[in-house]
């Protein structure tokens, strides 16, 4: 299991993630883990994700070993869309059932962010979800951490175009 004390997780949604937001929120919190909620905080069915993801997606890109998110929208695409945008982020979707994604997310490409579909993902499913990625380490093969770092340059110098 890898080390999980000092990860401060970062939470986001829109009207659509709001009350998995919560749930999660509170669960992360019983648990004991620093968590730092950038809104929704209250359900508005015309506010807009990039509004909250922003936050959170610029807070894990300052620290992105030890900060990592779970952000929520109805398919979680459009969410992880725009977290990837930041440099040293690392979103991948989740929209139910194959739960063996998460895992891979973690293993093969050191994912910091989740984005969760909520129209897809029950409630009781996001904690388990949740608590296989957290759980879930990177894999110390060189060939996953190159391949992280060869998105990281190409980013980089995209951005200086």
């Amino acid at each position: 299991m890898p080390e999980t004390a000092n990860l401060t997780f970062h939470l986001a949604t829109d009207h659509a993630g709001l009350t998995h937001k919560n749930i999660l929120k509170d669960w992360l919190l019983a648990k004991g883990f620093v968590v730092v909620d950038h809104g929704a905080e209250t359900y508005d069915a015309d506010d807009d994700f990039p509004d909250f993801i922003s936050k959170a997606a610029a807070a894990v890109s300052v620290d992105p070993e030890r900060a990592r998110g779970f952000i929520f929208g109805g398919s979680g695409n459009g969410e992880a869309m725009l977290a990837n945008r930041y440099q040293g982020v690392r979103a991948a979707v989740y929209y139910g059932q194959q739960k063996e994604i998460v895992t891979l997310s973690r293993t093969h490409n050191n994912a910091n962010m989740l984005a969760i579909g909520a129209r897809f993902v029950s409630e009781s499913e996001l904690l388990e979800v949740a608590k296989i990625w957290i759980e879930t380490s990177p894999l110390p093969d060189l060939k996953y951490s190159r391949r992280n770092e060869k998105i990281e340059q190409l980013t980089r110098l995209n951005r200086n175009l």
